[in-house]
């Protein structure tokens, strides 16, 4: 009897607009169209000496913002090309949507109400905040629905809009300060009691994290919505939206508090921005520290399996530990080596949070597949990686601590194995160089007579067994 096989022979081929060269080709050509338009435009504005002046001046905090964005990353960095796509959208992009929508809005309003002074008011703490943050927040979105796999949480979120938003204040930066220039051209003011250096107190000096700060409310709705469930549809449609609502409000506070009387910039300032940057600086630490827990709780289990050594869920959980195990790798064995090291470390964190969304019961249909690749490419770059991490490993662990007397053991880390102690349960074989045969029993799939309360995580609780029974560790 004939049977049909269980899936197509030939699968149907994906529609054009889902090649991964059309989406770059076209995003890229967006992005060149919107840069070359907005860069005719701010010059047109500022002229060329203006332009040129405000180009100058605009950039000195930028390197300042991005790099505190990428240490804010380094547990689980994204690649590279989110963040250009992030920071040229901002630039590029939201820059000209801005400048064209609010333009467009203003002469309005100033036409209809035959008032332009009320007019700028209006536009500058209604429909500039509305129109920046959801120009914005386009880009957020973008990253969350066409790179998922990178936007695993509130980090994520917060480093793809400060990004973001550090690209759009380059842009208007560059339009304020070129018109500052030629304001103070025209009247012949210079140094301290010029308009360009006000500007730049203000904008560059006092406030470089208003607009990610704005643009960060939006990122972290994203980013909640990025862990919860499956099951709150509509949670994570609306925590996005409350985001961005929170990030449109507090820009049109900030843009309107000149309005507030002769202190009223320096209270708005002083009472709420300063305070609203603190917070949001130390959740963001917060969920940093909270994710390197989570690299330290999630990992043994493929300590348990045979794939990693049992210091290395430590190593991994410490960003000490990891600067150590690169530096150490670099000084013995080159460039090269310390670059497989930083491949490790991105791939075992991504690993971890993987199963944390596994347990959690968001993974999605490819988590298998995609424990496989990460779990292939930690074995690929095992030889390099796991020297330097056990290096780090034993320098960062705390000195043992001898119990009360009698007794022949000593207090370990949490999470931890001491060099030169065996693990828990491992037979105490010769363990040298900290090469670990972990463990020798567990060579095939399931384990001969081992129990269901033997395994790492209960089923129950699990439900996706992890891709770590078949291959055992060999040093």
């Amino acid at each position: 009897m004939a049977t049909c096989p269980p899936h197509p022979t030939n699968p149907p081929r994906p529609h054009w607009w889902h090649r991964a060269w059309v989406r770059y080709g076209a995003s890229t050509t967006l992005l060149a169209i919107s840069g070359l338009v907005i860069l005719a435009l701010v010059r047109e504005q500022t002229g060329t000496q203006g332009f040129l002046v405000g180009l100058g001046l605009a950039v000195l905090p930028v390197p300042l913002l991005l790099a505190a964005f990428r240490w804010l990353d380094r547990v689980d960095p994204g690649p590279w090309r989110n963040l250009l796509f992030c920071f040229a959208w901002g630039a590029c992009a939201a820059a000209l949507v801005a400048i064209i929508a609010n333009s467009f809005a203003t002469r309005w309003i100033a036409t209809a109400t035959a008032d332009p002074a009320g007019a700028d008011t209006l536009g500058a703490t209604v429909i500039a905040p509305v129109v920046e943050e959801s120009a914005k927040a386009a880009a957020v979105l973008l990253v969350f629905l066409f790179r998922r796999r990178d936007f695993t949480g509130i980090v994520d979120g917060v480093v793809v809009a400060g990004v973001t938003a550090t690209g759009f204040a380059f842009t208007e930066n560059i339009l304020y300060l070129g018109n500052a220039f030629g304001t103070d051209q025209l009247t012949g003011d210079s140094g301290f009691a010029s308009v360009t250096a006000a500007t730049f107190f203000v904008r560059v000096v006092m406030s470089p994290f208003a607009h990610p700060l704005f643009t960060g409310l939006t990122g972290i709705g994203f980013g909640i919505a990025a862990v919860s469930t499956g099951r709150h549809h509509l949670r994570r449609a609306l925590l996005p939206l409350a985001g961005l609502l929170l990030a449109m409000g507090m820009h049109a506070l900030w843009n309107g508090s000149a309005a507030f009387g002769e202190y009223g910039f320096l209270a708005v300032y002083g009472a709420f921005m300063v305070p609203c940057f603190g917070l949001l600086t130390w959740l963001a630490i917060w969920t940093r520290q909270r994710e390197l827990r989570t690299v330290r709780d999630e990992l043994p289990a493929y300590v348990m399996a045979g794939w990693l050594t049992p210091t290395e869920p430590y190593a991994l959980g410490s960003m000490h530990a990891r600067r150590l195990a690169r530096r150490h790798a670099r000084r013995h064995a080159g460039k090269d080596a310390a670059g497989a090291v930083t491949q490790y470390e991105a791939y075992a964190t991504s690993l971890a949070f993987l199963r944390q969304r596994g347990r959690g019961g968001r993974a999605g249909a490819d988590f298998a597949v995609r424990e496989r690749e990460l779990l292939d490419a930690l074995w690929q770059r095992r030889e390099v990686a796991r020297p330097a991490l056990d290096h780090a490993a034993r320098a960062t662990a705390p000195p043992p601590v001898a119990a009360w007397p009698g007794h022949v053991a000593y207090g370990v880390h949490a999470g931890y194995v001491p060099y030169g102690y065996p693990a828990p349960g491992v037979p105490a074989f010769a363990q040298s160089r900290g090469q670990y045969p972990w463990p020798p029993a567990f060579t095939t799939a399931p384990y001969p007579g081992l129990a269901q309360a033997q395994y790492p995580v209960a089923q129950s609780a699990y439900p996706y067994p992890p891709y770590a029974w078949p291959r055992p560790y060999r040093p």
